[in-house]
């Protein structure tokens, strides 16, 4: 009788055990799979480097699409506006003499005194390009000092050939090949005024989408390099969810299925849709895998949020189940 009852003992532990064991291996088959919210953060910066003029938003607010974020300092681009628009006013000028069949005797004495004040001028930023080598070698004034200097004088020259020029074309007659050349040029300078004005528009920076702004880099007064970014946007259909999958359960998560998110303090009814699966698990253990530890491997996966589920702020932690194809 003993005996009998030690088997039976035996018998019922084993069962307790194999039912205990086949409700774990259940439980585990229906967990749901645990991660957490992240995003792909836009950051946004100027197309070139400058000051931060004004900063039109702050960390937390929402913008919508074409909302102004921030502007940049234009100061060298619009001296570079001003010369290309007097460039322009002396390109049609010219072409309004070139049209002419000959030049008045007192437009020839106009551009001549020209060409006599840009010589004087010549003269001048020669001496001075001198003086500053000679100061620049016993080490009395800067490298930059003396790269002005050199930049006023190279810029003088060039001033006086074209005013010796304009006083050569003026005594002769305008000829045809000339005209087209000084079109051609007169188109080039108003391309470049186009060109200039869409830098400038562009430093002026207006949000992309619609979405949040995380974080705020600089403030108004500080430099900004070229591509640096100055406001950190997320768009909420950049969220998405990141959770792992057991090895075992792989097979049961397939992409654009859908998903059932939860998370403490959270509404019932938030849902995204798996849009990835890593083909390559995230632990390994060693070469030869038994039951137990093919368990141990996970595969990243990420579902993109759906509806509310969007709000859901960075970093939180979440439970995944999966709930099919339904529509909801």
């Amino acid at each position: 009788m003993k005996k009998l009852a030690l088997v039976l003992a035996i018998l019922v532990s084993l069962g307790s055990f194999f039912a205990w064991r086949m409700t774990r291996v259940d439980s585990a088959a229906n967990a749901p799979f645990l991660g957490y919210v992240e995003g792909e953060t836009l950051y946004i910066g100027p197309n070139e480097g400058e000051r931060v003029a004004v900063l039109f938003v702050s960390a937390g607010a929402a913008v919508k699409a074409g909302d102004p974020l921030f502007s940049m300092s234009t100061p060298l681009l619009d001296r570079s506006r001003a010369e290309a628009v007097a460039r322009i006013g002396q390109l049609e000028a010219q072409m309004q003499n070139l049209k002419a069949a000959t030049s008045r005797p007192e437009q020839i004495a106009i551009l001549q005194a020209g060409l006599e004040r840009a010589e004087a001028a010549l003269t001048l930023s020669r001496n001075d390009y001198q003086r500053q080598r000679t100061l620049f070698r016993q080490g009395h004034v800067a490298r930059a000092a003396l790269d002005r200097a050199e930049m006023a004088l190279r810029r003088d020259e060039a001033s006086v050939k074209e005013a010796r020029r304009q006083v050569e074309a003026a005594r002769i007659p305008g000829r045809s090949q000339e005209i087209e050349a000084a079109e051609a040029a007169l188109g080039q300078a108003r391309a470049q005024l186009q060109a200039i004005d869409i830098r400038i528009a562009r430093q002026s920076v207006a949000a992309p989408a619609a979405g949040v702004v995380q974080d705020v880099f600089f403030r108004p007064g500080e430099v900004v390099n070229a591509g640096q970014p100055v406001v950190a946007l997320l768009p909420p259909e950049n969220r998405r969810v990141r959770f792992y999958v057991p090895e075992p359960r792989l097979a049961t998560v397939k992409v654009g299925a859908r998903v059932k998110v939860n998370c403490d303090g959270c509404a019932s009814d938030l849902f995204g849709r798996i849009s990835f699966v890593a083909s390559r698990q995230e632990y390994t253990p060693p070469v030869i895998f038994s039951d137990v530890e093919r368990a141990k491997l996970v595969f990243k996966a990420e579902a993109r949020l759906e509806g509310a589920a969007r709000e859901l702020p960075l970093g939180m932690p979440v439970a995944v189940t999966p709930v099919g194809d339904e529509n909801k």
